[in-house]
């Protein structure tokens, strides 16, 4: 056994046994790029899309108007032999489920005995009833459809579902009265799976606005993706958009969904998301760049955020961490067993932070880093976006002297670095700057935005604080106890979570308050001087290591 592995298992043995003593505190995580499912999944010409992926990821059932279909729109399936595999021909489902209307929107269960699915053939009691096939096991052929019947299906549209890992909720959006919009999304549920569905429930208008539709439904019910195909809801990207809403057990109610962000919805469709049952991957459709004549099937990876601290190193502090906040539902923690988390910091989440044990962390959510580790020059790399920020005054580069390698020295009269990369704003989402400093002195700045605020700097005591305010630029700043001019290196922080402002000293929390973070934010950002340029905010010490990222860390 190697002594990483050693180490590993004498980590995750000691951790264990501090459960019962951990302290009081769902997920962090963040989506990869996009990608195309490409061919022979998408057909180019043709509209590819809704797309439906069995429990075990080997089967991916989506809908078609590519030619050898059977009606206006056809499902299909497309199969592989191991998760990293690519996709075989897809297969069209024949006329036991496919018809010579339209046949979408499929949804197959987790055994893969059962599909449901929507249709606008006849026989039905709206314009688009909701359908069901099943089948004895997953190598026989799929049955006749059969309708879900009134209780189920209205003379409105009933058109996209998504059945739940246990098949006893099945979620629908329709086009029914008793709504909020012009469709909404409903639930039905049923004791076992031999017995009828209940009338369907509306999810309420928390979820429903203005045109809700294509849910799906996380393996343990906690999240529900949806899209606003029917009615923009107010703050997406597009026309529509996918969304999400979680919840902290099936009992509780749907808190306020979330929009995915550009990341995933782009100006174009985004929509029919669904999510493996792993919670590790999210298929959805989209016609955006890159897609065929109308829209494709794509697919984005889900990742756990497992560098806790946001050091670049997952390890022990990490760790301890999730000790910090075990049995609550912190989100930083809550990592496990799937990257959307599972309402609880436990056991789970550990097992996936040993899995990274000792890995450098390469996150995408780290949108500037200047690791001050030159040696001579009078310029400051960023490694996130290759620019080479100027350095002021005559600053000394200490190639040794930093607390992670190299830092630079200022003098507190001119010396600073004046960047050309735009600062986050608070006012479009969560954002953290960290930074590792040593000396200082009251009144000094470390990292500013011109003509907008100082973002970290030392009161008139010595100790840590921010300007970073509201609207109005009135609101007072943010202060706290942390004496962080005494000479020593000091790891300090500001993060912002949308809503709050703190300030971290060495991995403490030591001030937070509630700020409505819509101020004015300029171009650029300072180093080592105040947002005003001015003699006395110029800082006197070593500065090491800034970091901004694009969400809310725990230094």
């Amino acid at each position: 056994m190697s002594s990483k592995t050693s180490l590993k298992v004498y980590l995750l043995t000691i951790l264990i046994l501090l459960i019962s003593v951990a302290g009081n505190a769902k997920a962090d995580y963040i989506f990869g790029t996009p990608t195309n499912l490409g061919v022979p999944v998408n057909y180019g010409s043709a509209l590819d899309g809704e797309p439906s992926i069995s429990a075990d990821g080997l089967s991916l059932y989506f809908v078609s108007i590519r030619s050898g279909g059977y009606g206006e729109g056809d499902i299909w399936v497309t199969t592989r032999a191991t998760v990293s595999d690519p996709w075989g021909e897809p297969e069209n489902l024949g006329q036991a489920v496919n018809s010579s209307a339209w046949d979408g929107e499929p949804s197959i269960s987790s055994d893969g005995l059962s599909l449901y699915f929507g249709s606008k053939r006849s026989g039905g009691y709206g314009g688009a009833d909701l359908w069901v096939t099943t089948r004895a096991s997953v190598s026989d052929p799929w049955g006749q459809a059969v309708n879900l019947g009134p209780t189920i299906n209205t003379p409105f549209d009933d058109v996209d579902e998504c059945i739940s890992a246990d098949g006893l909720s099945l979620y629908i959006d329709s086009f029914r009265e008793g709504g909020y919009g012009g469709t909404d999304i409903w639930v039905a549920k049923r004791e076992t799976l031999s017995d009828p569905w209940s009338e369907p429930i509306n999810l309420g208008p928390t979820i429903n606005t203005t045109g809700e539709s294509a849910p799906s439904i996380s393996a343990d019910g906690l999240v529900l993706f949806f899209s606003d195909f029917f009615g923009p809801r107010p703050g997406g990207y597009g026309e529509p958009d996918i969304w999400m809403a979680t919840r902290a057990s099936v009992s509780d109610p749907w808190g306020e969904p979330k929009n995915l962000g550009p990341a995933i919805n782009t100006s174009g469709i985004d929509a029919h998301p669904n999510i493996s049952a792993d919670g590790s991957t999210l298929y959805f459709t989209s016609g955006r760049p890159g897609s065929g004549t109308s829209s494709d099937v794509w697919q984005v990876s889900i990742e756990p955020v497992v560098d806790l601290n946001s050091d670049g190193i997952v390890d022990s502090a990490d760790m301890c961490i999730i000790v910090d906040n075990w049995g609550t539902d912190e989100p930083l923690c809550d990592i496990g067993p799937m990257p959307l988390g599972d309402g609880i910091v436990d056991v789970q989440d550990l097992i996936v932070l040993s899995e990274h044990l000792f890995e450098n962390v390469n996150d995408p959510t780290l949108i500037a880093h200047w690791a001050l580790d030159e040696t001579e020059g009078m310029t400051a790399h960023n490694s996130v976006n290759g620019n080479d920020d100027f350095v002021m005054g005559n600053a000394l580069w200490q190639p040794t002297g930093g607390k992670v390698n190299g830092a630079i020295e200022l003098d507190g009269i001119d010396d600073c670095i004046i960047t050309s990369s735009t600062g986050p704003n608070p006012a479009e989402g969560p954002f953290s700057v960290i930074v590792w400093i040593k000396g200082g002195a009251p009144g000094q700045a470390i990292i500013s935005q011109p003509n907008g605020s100082d973002w970290l700097a030392v009161d008139a005591e010595g100790n840590l604080m921010t300007e970073l305010n509201g609207s109005d630029q009135s609101s007072a700043p943010l202060l706290s106890q942390a004496y962080v001019t005494d000479g020593q290196w000091h790891r300090i922080g500001l993060v912002w979570d949308g809503s709050r402002r703190a300030l971290f000293a060495d991995d403490v929390k030591v001030a937070e308050d509630t700020e409505d973070g819509q101020g004015v934010f300029g171009s650029g950002l300072y180093i080592g001087v105040g947002k005003d340029y001015t003699t006395g905010t110029f800082f006197s010490g070593l500065i090491d290591e800034v970091r901004i990222y694009n969400r809310a860390i725990h230094p």
